[in-house]
């Protein structure tokens, strides 16, 4: 990194990345757990842990979930999700949560996490989303009397390869009034085709509920045309594969030419939000087919042809990251300037699952505060 992003500054400024407000889309609640918290939760329950010093752990999670293989990044979770099996456990992470997102600068978050992982020791469905909910009442609460500003909301999630996305999306709409406000199938993209949760998706249009399907991550074109046919996916979760059906035509020393296929061309017309996480694509190998460090990945082409790309951190804990972090290596690799970075966030806080006018505002709010600067 530069001097600047060492220094948690935007180049050329004495404006730190922390301070820009940020709208986060794609940011797992069992993927952004404190280290310590663990630890003590661990102990409360006699969990057993690779490692037992804060910083030691850390280090096992961003370690282990630098695999190049989604699957080996998803065996990282096991740990964070057996200290999450009681109300308490439930309730302080997502509380911490949200007062993490707004140590980061923060201002509308949306938490997905997959209630039926949750079960083991005895909750229920509803149990565990209202758990949740009271930590992330908490954490806003928090956040407000230290003079801050944030408004979350839950992305309910099924695990695309359990077989109970039905029973998941009741649930979703169930709680749509009471903190859920979108909902999202994630685990092993790779065999597990949105077409497999069809019942589910259906019953969530049919309520007129959103979604954003991950895709693009761990499967190529196909699994993204799944999300937008079979999942009726407003978002993309990484979608970065759709760079696939992107071809570089020629090049020449200030011209790059290409053509868009008609599943890129479609996701660009329509604006369908990619919700990009550039850390976490190098970790699980989802850009391995163009290289293995930032400046290979996709995001900057993506960006410049006019896709709706936002940056996400998708695991804080197992990427090691925020999404000022994110920020901070897209602009020091690809040069991106102060109007770039507020163009992400303004991007996000469309696609976000916010009521329209309430999506007006967070827009004005967001360039409003980059005005300031």
């Amino acid at each position: 990194m530069s001097d600047s992003a060492d220094d948690g500054l935007v180049p050329g400024t004495d404006i730190p990345f922390e301070s820009l407000p940020k709208v986060s889309l794609h940011d797992h609640l069992d993927g952004g757990l404190r280290p310590a918290t663990i630890i003590e939760l661990a102990d409360e329950i006699g969990f057993e842990l690779p490692a037992t010093d804060a910083d030691d752990l850390g280090d096992w999670f961003e370690e282990s979930a630098d695999s190049g293989s989604l699957p080996d990044y998803l065996a990282t979770f096991d740990v964070t999700l057996g200290v999450m099996q009681t109300r308490e456990g439930l309730t302080r992470v997502a509380r911490e949560f949200v007062q993490d997102l707004a140590a980061d600068g923060v201002v509308y978050g949306e938490v997905r996490w997959a209630p039926e992982q949750h079960l083991q020791r005895g909750l229920t469905l509803d149990e565990v989303v209202e758990a949740v909910q009271a930590g992330l009442e908490q954490g806003v609460d928090d956040v407000h009397a230290e003079g801050q500003t944030i408004r979350v909301g839950q992305l309910i999630t099924a695990m695309r390869h359990a077989g109970r996305g039905l029973e998941i999306a009741e649930l979703a709409v169930r709680h749509r009034d009471r903190g859920a406000v979108g909902f999202d199938i994630a685990g092993a993209e790779l065999g597990f085709p949105p077409a497999n949760q069809l019942a589910a998706f259906d019953y969530l249009a049919h309520h007129l509920f959103p979604t954003t399907v991950h895709a693009g991550e761990a499967d190529g074109l196909d699994s993204i045309r799944g999300a937008l046919f079979h999942g009726r996916a407003l978002r993309l979760g990484h979608g970065v594969r759709l760079a696939e059906d992107v071809t570089i035509e020629r090049q020449d020393d200030d011209n790059t030419y290409v053509s868009l296929g008609v599943l890129a061309q479609w996701v660009k017309d329509r604006e369908i939000a990619l919700e990009l996480s550039p850390s976490s694509n190098l970790q699980t190998g989802a850009i391995a087919q163009w290289g293995d460090e930032l400046v290979d990945h996709p995001f900057d082409l993506l960006y410049q042809l006019g896709f709706r790309v936002t940056v996400n951190p998708d695991n804080r804990l197992m990427s090691n990251t925020t999404i000022s972090r994110e920020l901070a290596l897209l602009t020091e690799t690809f040069a991106y300037d102060l109007d770039d970075l507020e163009t992400f966030q303004l991007n996000a806080a469309a696609a976000s699952f916010l009521p329209l006018e309430d999506r007006e505002d967070l827009a004005d709010a967001i360039s409003d505060a980059f005005d300031e600067l």
